[in-house]
């Protein structure tokens, strides 16, 4: 393990460009020594870096959520497992609460159709690439033993009877194959749909809509064909028994459990049951939600009936339940499910489109009582089951998170190994709001087993939603568990229809979605953004309180002048915070004008926060609400940086305009600033601030305010992130991030965004490279002369940057228009002085915040409160913040925050901070205890706060120093303080940018964990900066991936795989090796039910499928073989993710070994094969040579 040693660092070396490390690809990059410490003489103990790249590894764990776009169902009636196939080749294994698996058809072809083999431990899926494949349950990650590729026919419909190893096969053509599941061979065995009907039949009857053998005899198949011919083919005798016609096509087929009588849906909204005996016509045809004519005639046609399902009962009626079928003059109404029983007839509403559904019944054999108790529906975006057993048929309460979409994804944040106090207490505020009527059962999907693993820290997912919504989730053990839901929009005044205008609302849908969230689990302080600029901190209590909510005002605005003038003048210093108090005072209390239409909207928010008292439960309750103003007709621009520090009680955010700093101990707003004026006389570039503006002319260099419409586009709208549409503007809108809203003088008032609600779209690539979300430039990405200002201003303001800001289950691009060269060197590029640099110097966004006790300058002896800026255009500064001395002086004197002079440079937008002490170990920010606000006891001690100020290993090294840890979109510095000596650089990438960036704690030690947009994730040592991992993992093909992509302690990250879905992973070597014992197993040893005694008679004249001999009838000997053209075999990876699991171990070598003993031995078997099919060829062309030789032997020559 290697060692370094500061000493030699801090004292030994000369200064050089920080800048100078190289880099190429992801994770390129040198570490480079620069400058020598303040105190370069005090000794220095060497810093033993623990993580090797041995520690790290990467690997999906767990996903969580609702399938997206699901396709198939299916349920193994003994296992009681439920599979869910979907459209984009997923599977979804779902058992008891903690049995939850995800599998990927490589292919990504969707899945049609999903059959379980009952009690076996297997699943058969059919997909849309006509390929067949075998999926091994009985082991944690299922995989693929076999595949069967069909070349010649496409795939319709499958069916396996129980306890059979013949799968059925209907295609396209109206023919049926069988497949022996052991081997997934197909049989020589065909019915061709020629033979099937009828030989005066003129038409092709179409594909294979439904296949099943009949419960009474297991030699009968019925064969549905979608024009309406049904088939009962005998598979002794090869021919057809019986052929039923009728008009309307078939969807669906159903059997009574007796096998005398069957029942089909049909497109015009009809249900026929059929009687084997009498198969001319249907004994009885029912159209159930058709209006019955009064002149007698047949009831008018129905919307299709999709599905039926037939089951019967030993004490009551038959159900009769299908999807679909309602009239055709309701179009209002929403999908439904009927349930007939007996004359009662029940319509039960759905959300969301039916997909599938299936009824679950108590035997799993076809031929005896079916005894259904529940049924499993399948919508579009939620899973339902409802319960049959009683009359009001309630629904099951649903114990798996597919409720995560209930709105839209907007932002992620996770928690590993947080305080162990929080969970309970959630989960006890969050227990009061369930909802009641659920039924009384169990829930019915109870197979598989799942135990607590090794690892059982506490972790919590946040997740914040469109609709201003906040879910807190349990993951600890790998499992996901809602455990408290906070309504963020609760605190504002509904927005009445017609009202936008006059208040001055910019987003019409989503006003409230959530853009970033800010969690502190000691203190339990809990800060949101929202989309429409404002900040909300929450503090949380166990008692109801009702109470007012305290708000505050902030104009932030950039001015800058037009065009910078090249006369010299004298920058004036960063003002005393003590001389702008009364003048932010004055700001933060302005009135709530309201502007009418026509007039310029100034100093109003965008939303109205309730004035009057307000109840709040126990949980989590705003203690302030802080809003963004208008500004002189412009609206405010979103926060793209937010930061809360419970010790200090301030709230700090950014956007693109500049910084507010506001105490909410004291309701007060402490600094309100453009980003330029931040700077004072230490700004690298003097751009001199703008004196009051006179006119409406540079209207548009403003940022027009943008909302979650961006982020949802159509279906047939795909973004264009072309390299011409990059660099040029143009009239008609080329793409997303080149449409642009009309000048605010135009408008009047205005900007009302539409929000469609499609939430798919991809991120295509800029020349094979990502473009940066988070850059903050805003530049056309043309230079731009002072003619061509004017232009800008006719086709509107440019948009801001943002970083994990806008809504993720959406995704739609939200790229800055630059070029690829701007993007290459963001430090250099920020720097320009040329004149089309007005408008990208003009908007420096703040891209991070972090509290931190540290150095602010370079001569301080000892650490003081500071607030680290990061920006978009790679500067870092630090301001002071000189809080008052005792805690009792702090409700009541002011708090200064003053500039500490210091400017750090990096490339890129600043992206994290963190500061370890001068042994390596990582600093945490000071926080205060949490504390009831609401308390009853009130109690000198209880009200007194209780501060943790996290001080260093040893109070000797107080003063000593410090590493701060700093990462951009490009490249992590890490810094000596107070020398702020630049120690180590590595240039991440060249060629893309980092999404997301975080110190991280991993076994005890710490690391920089990175995300790039080319799908690297990376982590470096701290603090040398080593690259420890470097694993091309993750493409980001759309923004949802990127907003959401969040690190954690201990190993842990996650993002939104879908719009529906959280997929985790882990980065620990530790926790890959430990991931086969958290996982829950899919199967059980679970014996199958016994069939019931059918009785003498019955089984005398009822008929018996137990006399049938499939593999008599179906096998090679008597069968054939089928041809090698039709169907090709592939054989599976048969258990691959079980030797990866193991990968470097004994038992994984093992496993290598005896797949390759496998491997080896199926080529063995294919070479047997050859060379007796050789043989046998050879033998046959001797005797036929010999035949010949005997025929001739004795003849002559004139006689042949």
């Amino acid at each position: 393990m290697k060692k370094f040693n500061f000493r030699k660092v801090l004292d030994g070396l000369t200064a050089s460009s920080p800048g100078s490390g190289s880099g190429s690809g992801a994770g390129g990059g040198s570490a480079h020594p620069g400058g020598t410490a303040g105190a370069a003489g005090t000794p220095r103990d060497e810093i033993q870096e623990t993580l090797t790249s041995d520690y790290f590894q990467i690997c999906k764990t767990v996903r969580h959520g609702f399938p997206y776009l699901p396709t198939a169902l299916a349920f193994d009636p003994v296992q009681k497992i439920l599979a869910i196939g979907t459209r984009t080749g997923a599977i979804r294994i779902l058992g008891r609460p903690g049995v939850d698996c995800y599998c990927q058809h490589e292919s990504g072809a969707a899945v049609l159709q999903l059959q379980f083999l009952i009690n076996e431990g297997a699943l058969v899926s059919a997909c849309a690439d006509d390929t067949l494949h075998l999926w091994n349950l009985r082991q944690k990650r299922p995989a693929i033993l076999h595949s069967l590729k069909f070349n010649r026919e496409r795939i319709t419909y499958c069916h396996l009877p129980f306890q059979s190893k013949w799968l059925y096969v209907g295609t396209e053509r109206g023919n049926t194959h069988i497949v022996n599941i052991e081997s997934f061979i197909l049989s020589g065995y065909v019915i061709m749909w020629n033979k099937a009907i009828e030989l005066s039949t003129k038409t092709h009857p179409g594909p294979v809509v439904h296949l099943s053998d009949s419960p009474r005899d297991e030699g009968k198949l019925l064969i549905g064909y979608e024009n309406g011919t049904v088939v009962f083919w005998d598979l002794r005798s090869k021919r057809a028994d019986l052929r039923a016609y009728y008009d309307e096509a078939i969807h669906s087929v159903a059997w009574h459990h007796e096998g005398k009588q069957f029942m089909c849906s049909h497109s015009d909204g009809s249900l026929t049951l059929w009687n084997l005996k009498s198969p001319n016509r249907p004994f009885q045809t029912t159209i159930p939600h058709g209006k019955i004519q009064r002149d007698g005639k047949k009831p008018e046609s129905c919307k299709p009936i999709l599905k039926v399902e037939y089951k019967t009962c030993k004490s009551s009626e038959p159900f009769v339940i299908f999807s679909g079928g309602l009239s055709y003059d309701k179009a209002c109404r929403r999908p439904s499910l009927t349930i007939m029983h007996g004359k009662a007839i029940t319509v039960l509403e759905m959300d969301h489109p039916i997909v599938d559904f299936l009824t679950l019944c108590e035997t799993p054999y076809p031929n005896e009582f079916q005894e259904p108790y529940a049924v499993v529906v399948l919508l579009e975006k939620d899973l339902i089951v409802v319960d049959l057993t009683q009359s009001n048929f309630p629904i099951f309460e649903n114990p798996y998170p597919i409720d995560i979409h209930e709105s839209p994804v907007t932002c992620t944040e996770y928690f590993a190994d947080c305080p162990p106090d929080l969970i309970p207490v959630l989960y006890s505020v969050g227990a009061k709001h369930k909802k009641q009527g659920y039924s009384n059962k169990e829930w019915p999907i109870s197979g598989g087993a799942w135990n607590l693993g090794a690892q059982t820290y506490p972790e919590i997912i946040i997740t914040g939603h469109a609709d201003g919504s906040v879910k807190f989730w349990d993951a600890s053990a790998i499992t996901l568990q809602m455990l408290y839901k906070l309504k963020t929009s609760k605190v504002f005044e509904k927005q009445k229809s017609g009202e936008g205008k006059a208040t001055a609302e910019i987003v019409e849908e989503d006003p409230f979605a959530v853009q970033m969230m800010y969690w502190c689990p000691e203190s339990r302080i809990f800060c949101v953004a929202g989309v429409s600029a404002y900040v909300i901190v929450y503090r949380f209590s166990k008692h109801e309180v009702n109470t007012e909510i305290a708000s505050l005002e902030v104009r932030l605005q950039c001015e800058v002048e037009d065009i910078i003038t090249p006369e010299p003048e004298i920058i004036p210093q960063f003002p005393d915070a003590s001389s702008q108090l009364p003048s932010l005072k004055s700001l933060s209390g302005s009135t709530n004008t309201v502007a009418c239409e026509g007039m310029m909207k100034d100093s109003i928010p965008c939303l109205s926060v309730k004035t009057r008292p307000v109840r709040m439960p126990p949980g989590y309750q705003a203690d302030l609400v802080i809003q963004l103003v208008w500004v002189d007709g412009e609206p405010p621009q979103q926060i793209t940086s937010l930061a809360v520090n419970s010790a200090y009680g301030l709230v700090a955010f950014g956007n693109c305009n500049g910084l507010a700093v506001v105490d909410f101990m004291q309701k007060t707003v402490l600094l309100s600033m453009g980003t330029l004026e931040l700077y004072g006389s230490s700004d690298p570039y003097q751009r001199q601030p703008r004196s009051p503006r006179k006119s409406k002319q540079f209207a548009a260099d403003n940022f027009c305010m943008r909302g979650l419409s961006n982020f949802y586009p159509d279906l047939t709208k795909r973004i264009r992130t072309s390299y011409q549409s990059l660099t040029e503007l143009s009239d008609s809108p080329v793409s997303l991030e080149l449409e642009r809203c009309k000048s605010p003088t135009s408008v009047k008032g205005s900007r009302k965004l539409s929000l469609p609600t499609d939430l798919k779209t991809d991120l295509d690539h800029v020349n094979g490279h990502c473009t940066s979300p988070t850059s903050q430039s805003c530049s056309s990405g043309k230079r731009l002369s002072s003619a061509d200002v004017s232009k800008v201003n006719r086709r509107g303001p440019g948009r801001p940057p943002f970083r994990k800001a806008q809504s993720a289950a959406c995704m739609e691009i939200s790229l800055p228009v630059t070029t690829e060269e701007n993007r290459e060197n963001s430090f250099s590029r920020s720097r320009s002085s040329s004149v089309s640099s007005i408008d990208r110097d003009s908007k420096e966004a703040i891209t991070a915040l972090y509290f931190m006790e540290s150095f602010a300058r370079k001569n301080d002896s000892a650490v003081s409160p500071c607030l680290w800026v990061g920006t978009g255009l790679g500067m870092v500064l630090i301001l002071s913040l000189n809080l008052p001395a005792s805690d009792d002086l702090r409700q009541s004197e002011p708090v200064l925050v003053s500039p500490s002079g210091t400017v750090l440079t990096l490339k890129g937008a600043v992206l994290t901070f963190a500061c370890l002490d001068c042994t390596g170990t990582l600093i945490h920010p000071p926080y205060e205890v949490w504390r009831d606000p609401h308390s009853a006891d009130d109690g000198e001690k209880t009200r007194k706060r209780k501060l943790v100020m996290h001080s260093p290993s040893s109070s000797q090294d107080m003063g000593d120093h410090q590493f701060a840890v700093i990462c951009s979109e490009k490249q992590a510095k890490v810094f000596s303080l107070p020398s702020q000596t630049c120690l180590y650089v590595h240039n991440i990438t060249e060629t893309s940018f980092l999404l997301q960036a975080d110190v991280v704690t991993l076994c005890n030690s710490v690391c920089l964990a990175c995300f790039c947009a080319n799908g690297h994730i990376m982590t470096l040592s701290l603090p040398s900066l080593r690259p420890l991992l470097d694993i091309n993992y993750l493409p980001v093909t759309d923004m949802r991936i990127a907003r959401t992509f969040c690190f954690s302690n201990e190993g842990q990250a996650l993002y939104l795989s879908s719009p529906t879905e959280i997929q985790r992973l882990t980065y620990s070597q530790e926790m890959c090796d430990n991931l086969q014992d958290m996982l829950g197993d899919l199967f059980t040893p679970v014996e199958t039910p016994e069939a019931q005694n059918r009785g003498f008679l019955k089984g005398l004249f009822g008929g018996s499928g137990q006399a049938f001999d499939r593999e008599e009838l179906f096998g090679e000997a008597t069968a054939g073989k089928a041809s090698r053209s039709l169907a090709q075999h592939i054989p599976g990876s048969g258990g691959i993710e079980g030797v990866r699991g193991a990968a470097g171990g004994v038992i994984g070598d093992l496993t290598r070994a005896r797949i390759a003993l496998d491997e080896r031995g199926q080529k063995l078997g294919e070479l047997d094969e050859r060379t007796a099919s050789m043989m046998a060829s050879a033998e046959a062309f001797s005797k036929h040579a010999h035949e010949i030789m005997l025929k001739y032997k004795d003849k002559k020559w004139y006689q042949f």
